[in-house]
């Protein structure tokens, strides 16, 4: 019971916490023009200034670097900004269905009611844990080297992370870059890129959520030094669940160009991050998620890099010709569904106008109108009488055929012999 109380006091904070929530622009200190890196910067500065570590005895520190966190996940995000720019923090709500939970904060009891929640048909989704972000800022984490086109399999818990090295070259740099992480019994996890801080710390980049594609979960960062593009499939999914044909119309909305497009020479961080089902249940609560991490230089794919280049540039046509499609498909619909009502009302006019007519000539008429049911009645009444009258005449005749004797047949000769004398 204890537990229970916990997970509804946390609710609770959570809705008292959404009637006061400030502009997130002005939370950064920063305007609504202002570019991506200078909001990553102003994030970078409040979040160090406010960090919990730094301020262990400050509540309201805590309270702010919450806030200057959540600010920055929607600024941060191209099409959140949008939604918030257009109607504020009812659109990023709206946007989503989905339950988002740290859930390393809530204990073991309280993850267990999480997973019963999710298990009821409400989706849970997990965000990176707190403590792994924590940790990784105070570079308290430990990092594993990772060589160039060797692939390396492990398995890491939920809510945990492992952290991997990985030094290039200026030649590589310039060829691009490929990181890819996949998982073939279909795993969730996240792909993550950390940046290093000038104290040693690794603040959080960029994150990549595994999708599945065929038999495996795979999830990949591609740094070839043009603008390259991720599809975040979780836009919009609540218009879809309202209007099917959205689902279509709004598949390409979420595809948003990386805010990284190339790496320096030196080395860099990466990790791969378990995480939980959208759909929690007992039997892949406690597994943990197993992936084939692989970095590669993108010298030898000179053709694929110029095939993603120009499948992306027609993704993006095809983005703007399907926001025209709809327009002309709405409309097309509208008047579809205008004429099939007219359609029903013109065939049921049309029927009650055809019994008027023959009511009309119905009337024409000096007889009395035929009773119909007293002529079927007598009709009925004969044929049972008949009936009756066949049943009796039958069940005389059958005892008579009874009493009379049979006929002996000419072959049915009776021959008496004599015991006594032998033949």
């Amino acid at each position: 019971m204890p537990a229970r109380r916990g997970f509804s006091s946390k609710l609770k904070k959570n809705e008292a916490a959404k009637q006061q929530r400030r502009d997130p622009y002005e939370v950064l200190g920063v305007s609504k023009n202002s570019k991506d890196q200078e909001i990553k910067s102003a994030y970078r500065k409040m979040a160090l200034k406010y960090h919990p570590d730094k301020n262990a005895n400050d509540p309201k520190a805590a309270d702010t670097f919450k806030e200057v966190t959540f600010s920055y996940k929607i600024l941060s995000d191209p099409e959140k900004r949008r939604h918030y720019d257009t109607a504020g923090f009812g659109a990023i709500e709206s946007e989503s269905q989905d339950l988002e939970l740290d859930l390393s904060s809530l204990g073991a009891v309280n993850t267990m009611f999480a997973a019963l929640f999710s298990k009821l048909g409400v989706p849970i989704k997990t965000t990176i844990s707190a403590i792994v972000l924590d940790e990784a800022l105070r570079g308290m984490v430990t990092i594993r080297p990772l060589m160039l086109d060797q692939p390396f399999f492990k398995k890491v818990e939920k809510q945990c992370a492992h952290f991997y090295s990985i030094a290039i070259t200026e030649q590589e740099a310039q060829a691009g870059f490929v990181c890819r992480v996949q998982s073939p019994d279909k795993s969730k996890f996240k792909l993550l890129y950390f940046e290093q801080e000038e104290n040693g710390g690794l603040s959080l980049a960029l994150q990549e959520d595994c999708i599945k594609t065929g038999k495996v979960t795979s999830a990949g960062m591609y740094f070839l030094g043009f603008p390259v593009y991720r599809l975040d499939q979780t836009v919009n999914t609540m218009a879809a669940a309202k209007d099917p044909d959205a689902a279509f119309f709004k598949k390409l909305d979420g595809f948003q160009p990386c805010e990284i497009t190339e790496l320096n020479a030196g080395t860099h961080v990466f990790a791969v991050y378990g995480q939980f089902h959208e759909f929690l249940s007992s039997d892949n609560f406690f597994k943990s998620a197993s992936y084939t991490i692989e970095a590669l230089c993108a010298a030898p794919f000179s053709e694929e890099k110029e095939e993603l280049k120009a499948v992306e540039a027609q993704i993006l046509t095809k983005r703007v010709e399907l926001s025209k499609f709809e327009t002309e498909y709405r409309e097309v619909l509208a008047q579809f569904t205008e004429m099939t009502s007219r359609y029903a009302q013109e065939m049921q006019a049309i029927d009650e106008l055809l019994k008027q007519r023959n009511a009309i000539h119905a009337s024409y008429s000096t007889a009395p109108p035929m009773k119909r049911s007293s002529s079927s009645s007598k009709m009925r009444g004969s044929f049972k009488e008949c009936k009756e009258e066949e049943y009796c005449q039958a069940r005389d005749k059958k005892p008579m055929e009874r009493d009379r004797p049979k006929k002996k047949k000419w072959y049915n000769i009776h021959l008496k012999v004599d015991k006594r004398k032998p033949c």
